[in-house]
C-alpha cells in the first residue's frame, strides 16, 4: 500500500467540496480474534489509505487545505504489540493481540476494567509524494503515516501539493492513541471520515502544518527524532518570520520561550515531531492562520 502519483484517482471533486471517506483498520480487517496466527497476516496490505482523490483546481506547488469534520468509528477495534516493532520489541518475545469494544455514545473503551476515553484521530493522511511511491507505513513531507493525535475532528491540516489534483488519501484511523505510539499500534479501527478539500489561500509550506483551537503545529519526519525536532523548529521559523519584524536571533529566542517541541510517533520507518506555537503569538503579530478555529 503506497501513496503515489502513478495511482489512478478513484474520485474527482471540485475545489471546496466535502467528501465522506470510508476506511478499514490498518490490517485491512485481517485480524478478527486475539487467538489468530499473526503469521497469516499479509503485510503487503498494511495501512491501506482510501484514495487517491483528485481535486480540480488544485495544482502542483499549491497547498491543500483539509478541514476534518466528523470521524465516525466502528464499534470494534484492536491493538497489538510484539517483537517486530515498537519501543519494547527487544523485550517482548511473542505477538500479543487485544480486541476492544468501542462505545461511541459514551466515547469510551475498556482495558481490563480501566475506562479509557477515546480520542479518534487519523494516522495516515496525505497527498501523492513528489517522486517515488512512499509506503503508507512511512511519513514524509507529503504527509503519510504521521500518526499525530491532533489530526482529529475540527482541525485543519495543510499539505504540500506535488502533483496536479493533489491525489489525496487517508486511512489508519485510531480510536485511541497517545503521543509516540510507543507500542507500534494505536487502537486500530475502521471509520468513516468527512473532510473538506480546498486550495489554501493564505499559507505556504513545504511540510504538513496542523491548526487547531490551541494554535499551530509544524510537522516534520526524519530518520532521526533529533533531526525531526530540529527541522520542525526551523520550518516554523521559516513560516512565521515573514509575518513579524523580528531578526533571526530574536525569533529563535521567542521560539524557545513560547514554543513546544512535541512528538507524534517514534515507531515508523521515519520518526515524526511537531513544533507547537500557541494562538496568542499569532494574535500579537496579526497572523491570521486558523482564526476560525480559535476558542
Amino acid at each position: 500500500m503506497t501513496m503515489s502519483k502513478d495511482i489512478d484517482p478513484v474520485l474527482q471533486i471540485d475545489d471546496g467540496d466535502t467528501v465522506r471517506i470510508h476506511t478499514v483498520d490498518c490490517f485491512e480487517n485481517q485480524i478478527t480474534s486475539p487467538d489468530m496466527d499473526f503469521d497469516t497476516v499479509d503485510w503487503s496490505r498494511q495501512n491501506p489509505a482510501t484514495g487517491p482523490i483528485f481535486v480540480n483546481g488544485v495544482a502542483a506547488g499549491d497547498v491543500l487545505k483539509v478541514t476534518i469534520g466528523k470521524i465516525e468509528l466502528e464499534d470494534r477495534g484492536l491493538a497489538t504489540v510484539g517483537p517486530s516493532g515498537g519501543v519494547m520489541k527487544d523485550y517482548i518475545e511473542e505477538r500479543f493481540i487485544k480486541m476492544f469494544d468501542v462505545d461511541t455514545a459514551l466515547n469510551t473503551t475498556g482495558f481490563n476494567g480501566l475506562e479509557i476515553r477515546l480520542n479518534p484521530m487519523i494516522g495516515v493522511i496525505g497527498n501523492a509524494p513528489y517522486d517515488a511511491p512512499v509506503p503508507n507505513s512511512t511519513p514524509g513531507a507529503h504527509g503519510g503515516n504521521m500518526d499525530c493525535k491532533k489530526i482529529t475532528e475540527g482541525t485543519v491540516l495543510y499539505l504540500p501539493v506535488f502533483h496536479d489534483g493533489a491525489l489525496f488519501g487517508l486511512g489508519d484511523v485510531h480510536a485511541r492513541m497517545g503521543d509516540g505510539e510507543v507500542g507500534i499500534s494505536g487502537l486500530e479501527i475502521g471509520a468513516a471520515v468527512t473532510v473538506k478539500l480546498e486550495k489554501a489561500a493564505s499559507i505556504n509550506t513545504n511540510h504538513p502544518v496542523l491548526i487547531d483551537e490551541e494554535g499551530i503545529n509544524m510537522m516534520v519526519s526524519h530518520e532521526s527524532l533529533d533531526e525531526a525536532v530540529d527541522e520542525s523548529v526551523r520550518q516554523m521559523i521559516k513560516l512565521l518570520k515573514p509575518h513579524t519584524d523580528l531578526p533571526l536571533p530574536e525569533i529563535a529566542m521567542l521560539m524557545s520561550l513560547v514554543g513546544e517541541a512535541q512528538i507524534n510517533q517514534v515507531v515508523d520507518p521515519l520518526k515524526t515531531a511537531r513544533f507547537f506555537i500557541p494562538y496568542y503569538l499569532l494574535d500579537h503579530y496579526s497572523i491570521d492562520y486558523g482564526q476560525e478555529l480559535k476558542s
